[in-house]
């Protein structure tokens, strides 16, 4: 292979100076920093204008200029020695100094500025010619030497003589070693051009062995790519799934498990993850939900890039419990509500709350388990909460505080209250003179076991009202609360303990602000203001001497007794659904999950924990709110709407307050529209047996005519004004209608 490559190369080896010429005409000097034999090409490099350059010559021009480099031929070959001296690559540099060593007066014998019988031309070799006369050599003078001075020392020409009148001593370079070969190894020559490589070339390399390494990554993220869209053929999100299930690999997950310790907190904040239904599982959805530890959740929300590169954006919370897609309501209970039971029969007022996306499991958790369309009440949240208020009645601790159970069922649909137990009837939310909430007409039905009030939860929900969504063929539109009431078994019943649990409706509702319906309109408004209100009066239990809005829904208004106090615990559940496409509905559930806990309970590494003192209700409007006293609500539906606005700072827009504004006027002059109207018919009644005895007086021969004409007249004027004001608040009506419409339409365009 030696042999091959001098045959053609010749003393052309890496690492060795040459001559080249450039396109302007010039000849320097560079560096061979490669050489190709296949194409008989040079890689030469040289150093101007403080960078290094390089370009690609072909051997021919090369040798041309260099011919003392070039292959020897065969016949000079065959006189030539058996061991031939290796190649040696020529000094361009002789250093002239006036130092001389001791002995040493003058060049070595036979030298004439290079090594001993080379002369400009490989010496006792016949037939290679002599070395390019047109190299030049540099010559560093030392000691003060000029150039002309060291030329003339070169040359062989008289010795200046110093200071002191001797000559100037010589010294020259020693020669260099001889070695048995002509030609280096290949090893040798490779190694000392990786010494001399400039940096231009290591970097060349660098990006070659990159780019290599490179395209072998890619054709295996192929090659990956491929078997799993073999392996999962039809799912258009195997990317995603790929995504996922890698960062799953990394993860050690280790999810609540029942025998975990159980906090006791004021308010605790829960999460639930439901399984894959079946539809989801029939369309191929993704599961972007991961549960890795038992008070933390990761979402994998997808996302793309400009130039469509998918990726992941992990988002991470944490809450009191996560609960995964195995745990069951058994487990759920335990370390939810199960802690409010105890705090009852204490004389406290406890709530829990299911928060969620429609079909995210609210009904399934509170409720009990669906078996097809059947629902199974025996374990769901009400039935296990009920069969600890009976084991803990009947326990000796609390057996002889001479207690009674009783329990109310009622929805909230629309800013309405309707009785769930006494065939969906219309209820009225006042205040009395203590500023106590009351449901007027509420019913209230004592119980003596759990199949009674399983009983009754199961007539309320066949009452409850519920819509078709693409989430859920029955999906509740409403608020529904259970409550579980503790009495004292005396005359009055004065209350005691109570335990309210709601069942929240969808909360992906509350965008429906911008449908086209009417109703759906004034239902998502509703829904939406609600759970901002409750969550202002959640967060409102850790703040100390903070006002609570619980006059901005109806459905704070109805559970404000929950709300005040210095013995009272919530708990929120809040569902997700696992699935791509309720990915957004997920994150903003969480998000309003964190946003409930993050302020409504201190610090924990300040020393704080969830004991915090509850707060006093602001009662600055608190005078007894008639029913019929619509100036006072109105002022305090809207005083409510701007604390909300104020306190969801950036999350309520102008246009929101406006439409939730006209919203509340709407509701208010339906309800006094409607109670007049009511109003009209029962004084008909009287109108008519006032007609029937004027009637009868003119039956008799003698009757007072005058007095028949003035009674007639005034009943007429009587009745006239009735209608009047009935036709006055129906056009009001009317033109609040409009002005919803109107407000609807501009939030829509905005």
């Amino acid at each position: 292979m030696t042999d091959e490559l001098d045959s053609v190369m010749g003393g052309v080896r890496m690492g060795v100076n040459v001559d080249i010429k450039r396109s302007d005409g010039r000849i320097h000097s560079a560096v061979v920093s490669g050489i190709n034999v296949d194409t008989k090409s040079v890689t030469v490099e040289w150093f101007e204008r403080g960078e290094t350059k390089g370009k690609e010559i072909e051997l021919e021009q090369i040798l041309g200029l260099n011919e003392d480099l070039a292959p020897v031929s065969s016949d000079t070959a065959s006189v030539l020695p058996s061991k031939k001296k290796k190649y040696v690559p020529r000094q361009s540099l002789t250093v002239v100094n006036t130092k001389a060593a001791p002995g040493v007066t003058g060049a070595a014998p036979g030298v004439t500025g290079a090594a001993p019988g080379v002369t400009g031309a490989v010496s006792g070799i016949p037939g290679v010619p002599k070395r390019n006369p047109g190299r030049q050599t540099n010559i560093v003078p030392t000691n003060g030497q000029n150039k002309e001075q060291a030329l003339q020392n070169l040359n062989g020409s008289k010795i200046p003589q110093n200071s002191q009148g001797g000559q100037a001593k010589v010294e020259s370079m020693p020669p260099p070693k001889q070695v048995p070969s002509i030609a280096p190894t290949r090893g040798a020559a490779v190694q000392g051009g990786n010494r001399r490589r400039s940096n231009v070339v290591k970097e060349v390399e660098k990006l070659k062995d990159n780019r290599e390494k490179r395209r072998a990554q890619q054709a295996q993220t192929v090659e990956g790519q491929e078997h799993i869209r073999n392996k999962d053929t039809g799912n258009p999100n195997w990317e995603f799934l790929q995504m996922i299930l890698e960062y799953k690999d990394d993860l050690e997950c280790t999810p609540l498990q029942d025998g975990d310790p159980i906090a006791d907190h004021r308010i605790t904040v829960c999460i639930r993850k439901r399984p894959m239904n079946q539809k989801e599982l029939k369309k191929k959805e993704v599961d972007v939900v991961t549960v890795p530890t038992k008070d933390k959740i990761t979402i994998h929300e997808p996302k793309s890039k400009v130039d469509l590169t998918k990726y992941l954006e992990n988002q991470q919370f944490r809450f009191d419990c996560a609960f995964d897609e195995n745990a069951s309501n058994e487990l759920v209970y335990k370390y939810t509500a199960r802690s409010l039971v105890q705090s009852i029969f204490e004389g406290g007022m406890a709530t829990c709350f299911a928060y969620g996306q429609t079909g995210s499991g609210k009904t399934h958790t509170m409720g009990g388990e669906f078996h097809g369309k059947t629902q199974d009440s025996n374990n769901g949240i009400y039935a296990f909460a009920t069969i600890d208020v009976f084991k803990l009645l009947k326990s000796t601790k609390y057996k002889n505080d001479n207690l009674v159970v009783s329990c109310s069922y009622f929805e909230i649909y629309s800013g309405k209250v309707f009785d769930l137990l006494s065939g969906k009837t219309k209820l009225r939310v006042l205040e009395d003179g203590k500023q106590q909430v009351v449901v007027v007409g509420l019913t209230e039905t004592e119980v003596d076991s759990v199949e009674d009030v399983l009983k009754l939860i199961t007539n309320g929900n066949n009452l409850r009202t519920s819509g078709q969504t693409s989430a859920n063929a029955h999906s509740s539109r409403s608020h529904a609360v259970f409550q579980i009431v503790l009495r004292q078994n005396t005359r009055k019943k004065p209350l005691y303990g109570k335990f309210s649990l709601i069942d929240l409706a969808g909360n992906e509702r509350g965008a429906d602000t911008n449908s086209a319906d009417r109703q759906t309109r004034i239902e998502g408004a509703e829904i939406n203001k609600s759970l901002l209100a409750l969550k202002e009066c959640i967060r409102a239990l850790g703040r100390k001497g903070a006002h609570l809005p619980f006059r901005a829904s109806k459905l704070t208004q109805v559970l404000r007794d929950s709300f005040v106090g210095d013995k009272v615990r919530t708990c929120m559940i809040a569902m997700i659904s696992p699935s791509l496409s309720s990915c957004e509905h997920t994150l903003n559930t969480l998000r309003y999950a964190d946003r409930v806990k993050e302020l409504g309970v201190k610090d924990p590494a300040k020393g704080g924990n969830n004991e915090g003192v509850m707060m006093d209700c602001d009662d600055d409007d608190g005078d007894i709110l008639e029913d019929n006293d619509v100036g006072s609500g109105l002022s305090h539906e809207d005083s409510g709407l701007a604390q909300l606005r104020s306190l969801n700072d950036g999350e309520c827009s102008a246009d929101w307050y406006n439409f939730q504004e006209s919203v509340a006027h709407l509701q208010l002059l339906e309800e006094e529209v409607v109670e007049s109207h009511k109003n009209l018919l029962d004084s008909m009644e009287h109108w008519i047996q006032q007609d029937a005895s004027l009637l009868a007086m003119t039956n008799e021969v003698d009757y007072d005519q005058d007095a028949y004409a003035q009674q007639l007249e005034d009943m007429i004027s009587e009745k006239q004004e009735a209608l009047e004001a009935l036709r006055d608040k129906t056009r009001a009506f009317r033109a609040c209608l409009n002005e919803e419409e109107a407000q609807s339409n501009k939030m829509r365009r905005n």
